[in-house]
């Protein structure tokens, strides 16, 4: 698996990420979000295959003002997403938020809590998308990216 970042910082369980370059993902838009992810997901890994030995992503955005969500599989290789029939996204680089949860499959009704508390903070940039990286079948990671002109140090 790839390393694309560093956790720098830590305050309470709040972390600060840097995202060294984007990442390159597929999948497809979830119909049903937020009752079908866990369907899509499980759908998503049975047509790319190889489990948790790829990275996969949880990509929310505002469309036209209506939340869309992205089941995503990190790309191995350029228009790999293609080669299903899937649309290619790119998580942008730069400066996050983060929040590490373990066992999350035990956690999924207290996600929505999580980033809720993590959009109060005055730093984070509600323009874009928020990010849920799971990282194998225990630890997923919610990320929100930060203005880039703000001080992510002043309370990390």
């Amino acid at each position: 698996m790839s390393v694309h970042g560093k956790f720098v910082s830590k305050s309470n369980n709040m972390h600060r990420f840097i995202l060294d370059h984007g990442i390159k993902v597929f999948g497809f838009e979830v119909e049903n979000s937020p009752e079908g992810i866990g369907e899509a997901f499980n759908d998503l890994v049975t047509r790319v295959g190889g489990g948790f030995r790829r990275q996969y992503y949880g990509i929310c955005e505002s469309k036209n003002g209506c939340p869309i969500y992205i089941a995503a599989a990190e790309a191995t290789y350029e228009g790999e997403g293609h080669q299903f029939g899937l649309e290619e996204f790119e998580i942008e680089e730069g400066e996050y938020l983060a929040v590490i949860i373990r066992e999350w499959r035990k956690k999924t009704e207290s996600i929505k809590d999580v980033f809720q508390e993590m959009f109060d903070d005055d730093r984070v940039d509600c323009s874009k998308p928020f990010v849920e990286w799971y990282k194998d079948d225990d630890e997923m990671i919610c990320m929100v990216r930060v203005h880039p002109h703000g001080n992510i140090n002043e309370t990390l």
